[in-house]
């Protein structure tokens, strides 16, 4: 069983397919070999090898795809969002300690400047309109000093370089290496039951864990093929899903939610789909949501738990025949998962309620430079190594694990508990909101407040009130949102998911500090 990315892409036959893009030819997994062994070149001849980063910073699309898993066979990728400004992508170039940057041909954008104050090498990539989609060449601007390491990169080293979110505090560099590519790429594939005859339909960005493993990763380690959209659009979905004819697609909650707001004017391509799994991940899916996905495109919701730090996956619903529950995130899938109690170093029995934690092959060596948060986030118990997720939750009876929030989100009124997520579901349930968010407000005597940003299904109405009635009549009262407010849309992150921490600034309900 292969330990590296080059392994797991070894052995599937050269003439199927492998990635797919609109208006282009397929790339075979036998082309996408190649060019894996034309891109090691390019590299080596530009003084990049094994051992040494490389940022990618590329469009949505199959060439993104095919330049991760090309050039994390000879390198360290680290994908960085491309509508990061210069500042950012000079922290971020800084941090990595990159040696080489892939940017587009002719593009002259704040990644370029950014490499140019860094001195790194720039590898120009171009591709032909009309070939094979994710098929490319790169040519190199310039030099790195020194012989390159030319060997394959082997089980232990890094594959992909990640940034944490860094919502509350810098962002901390999470190492995968790429047994742990490796290892998450078949989890997600054996939960999925992926095999060659699978195709996915990806929307998520190519910067972010999500894609990068679950659609493509996975897919590629199972023989199966990816048919990549330019990014995530509700306008475009049901034609790409016409024209690609996926078995699955993977999408965070709010993609998800777009999608059924614009699936009843499809309803044709709805009904010639035949997906045989819808996949969310990245946050957690309202049940209501999960339920009319469901429905509309008859097949089961597969909601999955991932992190960065876990190379994605940690848990996820089972596929039937076993159940689909709303509002769990599954049970564990290639990680141990286990709660652990939230300030000691120590595992709790399987119904408490406590910090999730995992351990598995999958899961981050550490984070980089970061002893103190290394010593915070890892312990040592029952012969393991656990690292602790910041979520909280509990398992039912049957294994299904069902979380309460972030630990950091969970809203402290003068002592009293509550969890945004258990808010979250019960303003789902009114018959006008269509998203909604839970988030902490500052009090000055009770020290946070519960409030909501809800955002009205089309051509629904309720006000702040009516929406508070509601859920007074369905929660506690100390649970209740003191404050609803009515958006148009709820702000969200570069990954498109909803953020709780901060939103209240954003909103302007509290002072900047």
């Amino acid at each position: 069983m292969s330990d590296t990315l080059k392994g797991l892409l070894a052995t599937h036959p050269a003439d199927a397919p492998a990635l797919g893009a609109p208006d282009r030819p397929w790339l075979s997994h036998g082309g996408l070999r190649d060019l894996a062994a034309r891109t090691a070149d390019a590299l080596h001849g530009a003084g990049i090898g094994r051992g040494d980063r490389v940022a990618i910073v590329l469009p949505n699309g199959p060439e993104m795809a095919a330049a991760f898993v090309t050039v994390a066979q000879a390198a360290v990728t680290a994908p960085l969002n491309p509508a990061y400004r210069v500042d950012e992508f000079d922290f971020y170039l800084e941090d990595l300690k990159a040696k080489a940057i892939v940017l587009p041909e002719g593009y002259d954008g704040p990644a370029h400047e950014a490499a140019a104050r860094h001195g790194l090498v720039v590898l120009r990539l171009a591709f032909d309109a009309a070939g094979p989609a994710g098929d490319f060449t790169l040519t190199a601007e310039g030099r790195a000093e020194g012989t390159p390491d030319t060997a394959p990169a082997a089980a232990d080293d890094i594959a992909l370089i990640l940034h944490t979110s860094g919502t509350t505090s810098r962002p901390k560099i999470v190492p995968l290496l790429q047994r742990n590519v490796a290892a998450s790429a078949r989890h997600i594939g054996t939960s999925l039951a992926l095999t060659p005859d699978d195709r996915c339909l990806n929307v998520m960005p190519l910067f972010h864990i999500h894609g990068l493993l679950a659609a493509i990763s996975s897919s590629l380690a199972a023989g199966a093929s990816i048919w990549c959209a330019p990014g995530f659009d509700a306008l475009r979905f049901f034609g790409w899903l016409d024209t690609a004819k996926p078995t699955w697609y993977t999408a965070v909650p709010t993609m998800h939610q777009a999608i059924l707001s614009r699936a009843a004017r499809n309803a044709d391509i709805v009904g010639r789909a035949n997906l045989r799994l819808i996949r969310s991940s990245s946050a957690s899916l309202p049940p209501q949501v999960m339920v009319a996905l469901s429905e509309t495109f008859c097949a089961p919701v597969i909601e999955s738990y991932g992190m960065t730090e876990a190379a994605h996956q940690m848990a996820s619903n089972p596929l039937p025949p076993r159940a689909q529950k709303p509002g769990a995130v599954g049970i564990a899938a290639g990680p141990e998962v286990r709660v652990a109690h939230e300030t000691e170093n120590r595992l709790l029995p399987m119904d408490a309620t406590g910090e999730v934690v995992i351990s598995g092959p999958n899961v981050t060596p550490g984070y980089e430079g970061n002893a103190e948060a290394n010593a915070k986030n890892f312990f040592e118990a029952d012969g393991k190594r656990w690292f602790r997720t910041g979520d909280q939750g509990a398992f039912d009876a049957e294994g299904y694990l069902n979380l309460t929030g972030r630990l950091k989100e969970i809203i402290n009124r003068g002592g009293e508990k509550v969890s945004p997520l258990e808010v979250d579901a019960v303003l789902m349930d009114h018959p006008a909101v269509g998203q909604v968010v839970t988030f902490a407000v500052p009090h000055p005597k009770l020290g946070e407040e519960v409030a909501a940003a809800v955002v009205l299904k089309e051509g629904q109405t309720a006000t702040d009130r009516e929406i508070r009635d509601f859920a007074a009549s369905r929660l506690a009262d100390f649970k209740v949102p003191r404050k609803v407010v009515i958006l148009d849309e709820i702000p969200k992150g570069a990954t498109g998911k909803m953020q709780r921490i901060g939103l209240a600034e954003k909103l302007g309900l509290v002072e900047k500090a």
